[in-house]
């Protein structure tokens, strides 16, 4: 391995009060597509292992925060495609639930700037089928081997020519981006080409998003119920880390039963898998009559007679949890994204004002 990251850009000054807490950054893509390069240069250093071997790819979960604590990057193994066992991917998706709780600030899902055949077309339904329309809103799609676009074409010029990838690109708000994992390092006549100006980019874009989303992080009732348990453990250890293993440890043994695409669909957000996981892991109840009462008892509790009404409407569909949420959301006190905000260490300081101060300092590049 290398003494240097692959990707390689300038640092972003931060001042003692904008290094408090880091924006989360999850890594999604299939197997061997260069994510855990990226992530090392996310870092800074090379954190995420690299393997240039005909099995490369990443085997297992890992997370990292950037020196400055300006993000934190969870490298996923191959989850948007089907070369493992489900056995052994399955504890790695719990572990990205729990290293990104309460939940991430952005997905980077990565694709490879090449001819799209029938295997590439299928990895776009799967990311299409378990993404939510809320899981969207916090996505960005990012093209590996940069290289292999034409002289003078953008990523976006190579994304609009291809019907499937327009299509995933608008469910992102066109949010694109792109990076060459070997021929990109060095300085290059055409700034475009270069892997420091369009990590900046990336930057700026995850900043807006993060803006425009009300500076919060995407998340859903599991991710919350994830937090809170972590908390707990918190609590009664004094370490997140260790509370976080322990909810990790426990969350895999209840979810023995469980199937792969049902924990996917949890993370980003299906309703139904959210319901399923929540039922066997956390013993929260399902179903449309528990639902219908836990979540009119919850809403009329913190928001009176609306909170109730929403809050048993909201509960018969997808459960109690849910309904307790549709209170809060009934009574005002709803978060972008749909949630009403649990207080985590996040709040000791704004993601969104840290990356905006520090990103303004700096002239911003004309957009591409």
């Amino acid at each position: 391995m290398s003494s240097e990251p692959a990707f390689m850009f300038s640092e972003i000054p931060l001042g003692d009060s904008e290094k408090k807490k880091p924006l989360r950054v999850v890594l999604l893509g299939k197997t061997g597509i260069g994510k855990s390069q990226f992530g090392n240069a996310l870092i800074g250093e090379n954190v995420f292992s690299v393997n240039s071997s005909a099995n490369s790819g990443t085997s297992e979960c890992q997370a990292a925060t950037k020196r400055n604590g300006e993000i934190t990057v969870v490298d996923t193994p191959g989850l948007l495609d089907n070369r493992r066992d489900e056995a052994d991917l399955k504890p790695e998706i719990v572990k990205s639930i729990t290293e990104s709780s309460p939940g991430p600030h952005a997905f980077l899902i990565f694709l490879k700037v090449e001819k799209y055949t029938e295997q590439e077309k299928q990895i776009i339904t799967k990311i299409r089928e378990l993404f939510s329309e809320e899981a969207f809103k916090y996505a960005v799609l990012l093209f590996t081997h940069g290289d292999q676009l034409d002289e003078g074409k953008t990523i976006q010029q190579f994304v609009s020519e291809n019907k499937d990838l327009k299509e995933l690109s608008d469910k992102c708000g066109g949010r694109c981006h792109v990076v060459d994992n070997k021929y990109w390092n060095n300085n290059q006549p055409d700034h475009y080409r270069n892997n420091q100006f369009q990590i900046r980019q990336l930057l700026y874009t995850i900043n807006e998003m993060v803006e425009q989303n009300g500076g919060g992080c995407y998340t859903n009732e599991l991710l919350q119920a994830v937090e809170r348990n972590i908390r707990e453990e918190t609590k009664r250890t004094g370490s997140r880390e260790k509370a976080k293993k322990i909810v990790f440890e426990t969350f895999v043994k209840k979810a023995v039963g469980i199937g792969l695409e049902v924990l996917l669909g949890a993370f980003l957000g299906d309703p139904a898998m959210i319901e399923r996981v929540l039922s066997v892991v956390f013993g929260i109840a399902g179903g449309a009559a528990t639902g219908a009462a836990v979540g009119a008892a919850v809403g009329g509790l913190v928001a009176g007679p609306v909170g109730a009404v929403a809050g048993a409407a909201a509960g018969a569909t997808v459960g109690g949890i849910a309904g307790a949420f549709a209170g809060f959301r009934a009574a005002g006190h709803r978060r972008p994204g749909g949630y009403e905000h649990l207080p985590t260490e996040d709040d000791e300081g704004s993601t969104a004002e840290t990356m905006r101060e520090s990103l303004n300092r700096q002239r911003k590049p004309k957009s591409q």
